[in-house]
């Protein structure tokens, strides 16, 4: 935001003009619609009223918007830090009411599917709701966990998503849980009670408490990914706990130290319990049932103490097989290819009449000086030579040219387009470029042509 600052603040246009959405309610201004930047924010507060309306408490919204107790947390992406940070705080500062400002705003980096940019218009994307009825809901939201795009760019791959279930969730949290479950209802009839623990034991619920200290940190700062690391990691702690005291081979000889392992074990299924709940409530909610547990209403702390009577138990996941996984990738390849196809077959726009298309004014240019514009991802500073002059300007295609390899190529721009400022960049025209299956292409003459040289 400083750096942004620093550029000094630009004009932003907050209408469009297009038959649907918010009309501008002023005169004159049939066909535009605020632009939903500006307009969409507000919906945060009308959609607490109408909440509020549902539940029978219309007064309720205030606690979230009007309470100066009230913490206001924005989860967004990095791309859209100027809006939630400035321009919407300065909107609602101009209210006669004193409204909840952004308390902390955690901005993401992006994510891409499959080693590409995720995409709506060329269908590269997951839609959630089919996406749901193939998958259970919460293995989705452990996968994104795992690779939450919080400092870097992260990917989703179908493959990795299947590893992690089968991996993590089932190897490592279902095999824990399993296999203790098992001995307590063969052995102990269901019920493990308190025990007193060995030095061994206690080192292991030190470093559990450890790790679960950590987790209760992470989560009062977003640290969602590193959490759901670390409470996979309790469980692994737990796998190798049980592997050391073989509980299998000692029952018949030491059952007082069987239930021991039992009972730590459990101590750690139950931490894991509550770490993971934010990031998958039903499942983890299944596991505390089975441990004969209430469900979760609040951060719990480590307790030895507790007798556990177990209740009916079952696989507290299931693995995915690799056709499932493969099918999801071609079906994700095929619809992408066949929007592709779609999208260039569009119809003709709008006829113009000669006139307006005389006033076009298309010239051949030779790029002379490129770089990145800051603190942006797409974004490219040129300099060309349009022939009578050299002009700089700002082109949107960072991420399909590096900048050293521009100087020299030659392209089309349109040059009497009226000048606009990009990030404290005067920029004076655009450069063409095709738009196909994704990717940009500058349009450039067949062959080499003066600076300067007219399309027509």
């Amino acid at each position: 935001m400083l750096n942004l600052l620093d550029q000094g603040l630009v004009e932003r246009p907050i209408t469009r003009d297009l038959n649907w959405g918010v009309p501008v309610p002023l005169e004159n201004a049939e066909g535009k619609v605020l632009y939903v930047w500006f307009e969409a924010p507000i919906g945060y507060i009308s959609s607490t009223k109408e909440w509020a309306e549902k539940i029978g408490e219309p007064n309720r919204w205030k606690d979230y918007w009007l309470d100066p107790e009230t913490r206001l947390i924005h989860f967004i992406g990095k791309d859209n830090i100027i809006f939630h940070a400035l321009i919407w705080p300065a909107m609602l500062m101009g209210q006669d009411k004193t409204y909840c400002l952004p308390y902390d705003i955690p901005a993401n980096e992006f994510m891409n599917l499959e080693g590409q940019k995720i995409s709506t218009s060329r269908n590269w994307a997951i839609w959630v709701d089919e996406f749901v009825e193939k998958f259970p809901a919460e293995y989705l939201r452990y996968y994104l966990a795992c690779i939450a795009p919080e400092k870097n760019d992260s990917d989703f791959s179908f493959y990795e998503f299947q590893q992690k279930v089968n991996k993590e969730l089932n190897d490592v949290l279902g095999n824990l849980a399993n296999r203790v479950f098992t001995l307590i209802k063969k052995h102990f009839n269901g019920l493990i009670e308190p025990i007193e623990l060995t030095d061994n034991s206690k080192k292991v619920l030190e470093e559990a408490q450890f790790l679960y200290k950590q987790i209760d940190e992470g989560y009062k700062n977003y640290q969602v990914k590193w959490n759901t690391k670390q409470a996979m990691d309790i469980a692994r702690l737990g796998n190798r706990y049980f592997d050391e005291r073989k509980p299998w081979a000692e029952i018949k000889n030491n059952p007082h130290s069987v239930q021991e392992t039992l009972y730590v074990c459990l101590t750690l299924l139950r931490l894991v319990s509550v770490a993971l709940y934010p990031v998958m409530p039903k499942s983890m909610n299944k596991l505390r049932k089975m441990m004969g547990l209430s469900e979760l209403s609040e951060w719990e702390e480590l307790d030895l103490k507790s007798n556990y009577t177990l209740k009916e138990i079952e696989p507290l996941f299931f693995k995915l097989e690799d056709s499932v996984i493969e099918e999801e990738v071609k079906k994700l390849k095929q619809n992408a290819k066949l929007n592709s196809s779609k999208a260039n077959q569009l119809p003709v726009k709008e006829l113009i009449n000669y006139d307006d298309f005389a006033k076009i004014d298309i010239r051949v240019v030779t790029i002379l000086f490129a770089e990145k514009v800051p603190k942006t991802d797409k974004l490219l500073h040129l300099k060309v030579d349009i022939g009578i002059e050299e002009r700089e300007l700002v082109a949107g295609i960072a991420e399909y040219y590096k900048p050293e390899d521009l100087p020299g190529k030659q392209a089309l721009m349109l040059v009497n387009l009226e000048p606009r400022t990009i990030r404290g960049i005067k920029s004076q025209g655009m450069i063409l470029a095709i738009e196909s299956e994704g990717n940009l292409t500058l349009a450039v003459p067949e062959k080499y042509s003066p600076p300067g040289s007219i399309v027509k």
